[in-house]
């Protein structure tokens, strides 16, 4: 059974630094990566990062955050730095496993004072 398993949400003032982990377990997992959902928008991607170690970020993240990927331990890690108000969100870990699908967290709530 998938499972992945987020941790470090919090509250953090607008410049602040904070860095989200993921941890999944049942599979062997390709492309892994960060999505987020503020309230009253759609869920859009934050940063994507293969097996190998291909990156891909939105352009609103780009030079701010970073992806991470531990393969042996099966983690997913985001670091957020210089947080923007308009970084609230909840912040989801996403995986996928090919010919299986895609799954999801459970969520992390960032949330960035100004």
């Amino acid at each position: 059974q998938v499972q992945l398993v987020e941790s470090g949400g919090g509250l953090v003032q607008a410049g602040g630094s904070l860095r989200l982990s993921c941890a999944a377990s049942g599979s062997i997992f390709s492309i892994m990566g960060w999505y987020r959902q503020a309230p009253g928008k759609q869920r859009e991607l934050v940063a994507t990062i293969t097996s190998t170690g291909t990156t891909n970020y939105a352009d609103s993240v780009m030079g701010r955050f970073t992806i991470s990927r531990d393969n042996a331990k099966n983690t997913v890690s985001l670091q957020m730095n210089s947080l923007k108000p308009e970084d609230t969100a909840v912040y989801y870990c996403n995986a996928d496993v090919e010919l299986f699908g895609t799954y999801w967290g459970q969520g992390t709530q960032v949330t960035v004072s100004s």
